[in-house]
């Protein structure tokens, strides 16, 4: 795996467990905190969507879903 492919893994892996933690959070939240762009937190959170990880019940904000997950 490439190093660029490896920080993107550790940066969404952080994020899942950074929303898991706080609840409900925002885009720009979640940009601040993890001093990135609006775009690359929702290609992020959009990895996570697709996995069925997190949920948008309303726009621009996010909470993990019910799904089983075994951190490593």
């Amino acid at each position: 795996m490439n190093q660029s492919t490896t920080r993107m893994l550790s940066r969404v892996k952080a994020m899942y467990l950074y929303i898991r933690e706080k609840g409900t959070v925002s885009t720009t939240e979640l940009a601040e905190e993890f001093g990135i762009t609006d775009r690359t937190v929702q290609r992020d959170l959009n990895v996570l969507e697709h996995n069925g990880l997190v949920t948008s019940p309303h726009r621009g904000r996010w909470k993990i879903t019910k799904k089983k997950v075994k951190i490593s």
